[in-house]
């Protein structure tokens, strides 16, 4: 069958939800898992780190691009993984003894290796796994192995396997685990194992926001004080004081912008791994034993009030964010009011000014046509007045007289016609 084309990311997108398969492991063992912060550009070294282990052991390397890699060392297994924000190893070895938490599995990789090791460390754990059910009641391993300090128990697996941790970070720089299996198959147990690790990884990637949150807390009182005063001056100024007002919002919304910006990818990815964590405790499917707290009451009573604060203080900055949005428009829009106002009386000034132009250019005008009518006027009777003297029949009185209008007539058409040349034909007075 001729199929259509296939889509350019098919074969990776299908292969992706295959590619990190937890592994079989087999009790009893122990795994030695930790995490580290990572940045983008820490992926290669992090990729070449991994093929100079492969090469010391003769192991076949990962590939050049690949974010994961699992191989048999002998000794104990590998598994790296990367991540958006870190870098996973497990090591995982078998047969732990009653000093298994002193004898980890992180013991048998190479010293100077790890300590090359890109990144900076935020979970370390290590973990026993045992099949003696029986043997390990959960008093006895919380007296044993965890120093008799309180710790979370809880039936996994529908009553399969019981899961044991206090989720303190021990002497050694580890966190201690520890499964006790009855019943669990290899692949189950290693899916069991992961969720584990996973719910320690995912705590502390969604506790990361928890600092940041505490910082802005005072930040967001501050800026709400200020919001505050701004709206109260808002209603005792008039339009008049609205500008220094408008300058201190803005101000203000750039501040609260500027740590919107800076924090939002992580309170996001809080959520997104506190979502994570739940998930993964209900994978456990835990049942309580007498006596001992579940991961799930855990999570509630420590992580959930942690998460309740972040995600007050995210919604705090966008409620902010949106009141000083209001309010700038609130009084940008009085603001431009104000200045529509002040322009409206400044063209109204300058409506009175013009008109008051016109009539004094109209009372020049009239004086001006007096002035020339009367030079014109007088030259008219010193003309009749030389031609009196000649001998001819003119009296000059009576020849001013009869020049009079004609001049007046003559010189307003002429100063009008020099004036509507100068304005121009739009203007018609």
């Amino acid at each position: 069958m001729n199929l259509p084309q296939n889509h350019p990311l098919r074969i990776e997108l299908n292969d992706e939800v295959h590619a990190r398969p937890p592994h079989s492991v087999s009790a009893p063992a122990r795994i030695s898992y930790f995490a580290l912060i990572s940045s983008p550009e820490d992926a290669e070294h992090e990729r070449r780190h991994v093929r100079d282990l492969c090469s010391r052991a003769g192991v076949q390397p990962p590939q050049s691009a690949t974010n994961h890699f699992t191989a048999d060392f002998g000794d104990f297994r590998l598994r790296w993984e990367r991540h958006t924000e870190f870098t996973r190893y497990q090591i995982i070895a078998p047969d732990p003894d009653e000093k298994a938490f002193e004898n980890p599995a992180i013991d048998l990789m190479p010293k100077d290796w790890l300590e090359q090791l890109s990144g900076t460390l935020l979970v370390a754990a290590n973990m026993a796994i045992f099949q003696e059910k029986d043997r390990y009641s959960p008093e006895k391993i919380s007296q044993d192995f965890f120093s008799g300090r309180s710790i979370l128990a809880s039936s996994v697996s529908g009553g399969a396997a019981q899961a044991f941790t206090d989720f303190r970070i021990a002497q050694d720089g580890f966190t201690r685990m520890m499964i006790v299996n009855g019943n669990m198959t290899p692949r189950q147990t290693g899916r069991t194992a992961q969720r584990l690790f996973e719910i320690d990884t995912y705590r502390m990637m969604a506790l990361l926001t928890f600092p940041v949150a505490r910082e802005l807390r005072p930040f967001l009182a501050r800026s709400n004080t200020e919001l505050a005063a701004i709206t109260n001056l808002m209603d005792e100024n008039n339009a008049g004081g609205d500008q220094p007002l408008l300058d201190r919002l803005i101000q203000l919304e750039a501040a609260i912008e500027s740590r919107y910006a800076d924090h939002q990818y992580r309170f996001s990815a809080a959520d997104a791994y506190y979502d994570l964590v739940k998930s993964r405790i209900a994978e456990l499917r835990e049942d309580r034993l007498p006596g001992f707290q579940t991961f799930e009451e855990f999570m509630e009573r420590r992580l959930a009030p942690a998460m309740s604060t972040c995600r007050s203080v995210s919604d705090g900055i966008q409620a902010l964010s949106e009141r000083v949005d209001r309010t700038t428009q609130l009084l940008s829009t009085r603001v431009g009011m104000a200045r529509e106002q002040q322009n409206q009386k400044l063209l109204e000034t300058m409506a009175r000014r013009a008109k008051l132009q016109l009539r004094l250019q109209q009372t020049v005008e009239g004086l001006s046509v007096a002035a020339i009518s009367y030079y014109v006027v007088g030259l008219v009777g010193y003309g009749a007045k030389a031609l009196k003297t000649l001998g001819a029949p003119i009296d000059a009185n009576l020849a001013m007289g009869i020049a009079l209008p004609v001049v007046i007539l003559s010189a307003a058409f002429c100063v009008r016609n020099i004036r509507k040349h100068i304005a121009g034909p739009d203007d018609e007075d």
